[in-house]
């Protein structure tokens, strides 16, 4: 048995293996029925990674339902090919290869942060395979423009400067002052341990490779809107880098979307309110 890192105390089996993608290992953290052919995908975000989603796997496993999440390519602990395109194009073509790689013939899917972009690129070439879709603090933002740390990471030297300084000590207090409710620490920590030199390189990569986040998932807003497919926002009030105005504009892509604005959460509610994203996340599935 193995204990959620971020958990409420309950423990569940998780299957943590690599998947062979290519040239690449991702590292893979499962539960519930491994062979099922429909499952729920968890797709990171930036400074993100397949530990970020460990407590929701659990719990969905838990439920009788498929659940995995994967580190994207230099994230996390997974190196990328040589040769991969740190893209949202490039990582969208990698979820895919990794779905085909583990039997996911039907997704659901739940997006944070660039994990939206990607994972909405992805539905727009698959949207007979998608099968539901969750959107927490992400979506199609027709309009949004760079920001704070964003601005920083596109910056040619700039941005290599930031990362070439940033401690331990200063990533903590950069989330503290961005966080009303806060974040545990432990969730801070593994962030920042996995913040090494590899994935401070393809943050500037991917960011300097999206000229324009208004444009993600606008393609899949034709396709996804006559289909109706059930559709649940979850968006944190204090968002200090995509507002919770976006949440509600979801149901201009999305109809049917059930928007949840969390109060007093910021830019991680799974982390700060995680209590209350399982509820909404289950009931939802369910």
């Amino acid at each position: 048995m193995i204990k959620s890192s971020y958990a409420t105390g309950a423990t569940t089996v998780l299957d943590r293996r690599r998947v062979p993608v290519e040239d690449a290992q991702p590292r893979l953290i499962q539960a519930g029925p491994i062979d099922s052919a429909e499952a729920v995908v968890f797709v990171h975000g930036n400074l993100g990674s397949a530990d970020g989603w460990t407590d929701l796997v659990a719990a969905l496993g838990r439920a009788g339902r498929r659940a995995l999440a994967i580190d994207l390519p230099d994230f996390g602990e997974t190196a990328a090919a040589p040769d991969f395109e740190h893209s949202v194009e490039g990582y969208a073509d990698f979820l895919g290869q990794a779905l085909e790689a583990l039997g996911v013939e039907q997704a659901n899917l739940v997006l944070h942060d660039f994990g939206g972009p990607i994972g909405l690129l992805w539905a727009a070439a698959h949207a007979d395979a998608l099968t539901s879709l969750t959107l927490i603090d992400t979506g199609v933002l027709p309009g949004y423009r760079w920001r704070g740390l964003a601005r920083v990471w596109r910056a040619p030297v700039i941005g290599e400067l930031f990362h070439a300084t940033a401690t331990r000590r200063g990533f903590r207090a950069l989330l503290a002052r961005r966080e009303p409710r806060g974040l545990p620490l432990p969730f801070i920590d593994a962030m920042y341990d996995h913040f090494d030199r590899r994935t401070r390189k393809a943050v500037l990569k991917l960011y300097r490779a999206t000229a324009d986040p208004s444009s993600a998932g606008v393609g899949l807003a034709p396709l996804i809107a006559p289909r109706n497919v059930p559709s649940l926002v979850i968006w944190g009030e204090h968002d200090a880098y995509v507002p919770a105005k976006y949440a509600y504009r979801q149901r201009d892509a999305f109809p049917a979307a059930e928007v949840h604005v969390l109060p007093g959460s910021g830019h991680w509610p799974f982390a700060d309110a995680p209590d209350t994203v399982e509820r909404l996340l289950l009931e939802f599935l369910a």
